[in-house]
């Protein structure tokens, strides 16, 4: 098992973007124990992976309840960094 922050950066090689609760869903089944797999701690990873250039803020919107949704993707550089040191 990857640790959890690569196992982050892997779901963003395929091109798609996704937003922190999408991660969560994702990743639920096999990482569903980790303390780390909330919100706020995934939030956290996907904006450190952007402050380093390996993903990028794609869209935003509001949900239902009226927060803010920040959408993140990988570009092809992003990708080709990401696979290069995660296999």
């Amino acid at each position: 098992m990857k640790p959890l922050n690569f196992a982050i950066l892997k779901l963003f090689t395929d091109g798609r973007e996704a937003c922190p609760e999408q991660v969560i869903d994702a990743l639920k089944s096999e990482y569903g124990s980790f303390k780390a797999l909330n919100k706020a701690d995934v939030l956290n990873a996907l904006m450190t992976a952007e402050s380093n250039g390996l993903v990028e803020e794609s869209r935003f919107e509001l949900d239902d309840a009226g927060e803010l949704r920040v959408y993140y993707r990988a570009n092809a550089d992003g990708i080709a960094t990401i696979n290069k040191y995660i296999k």
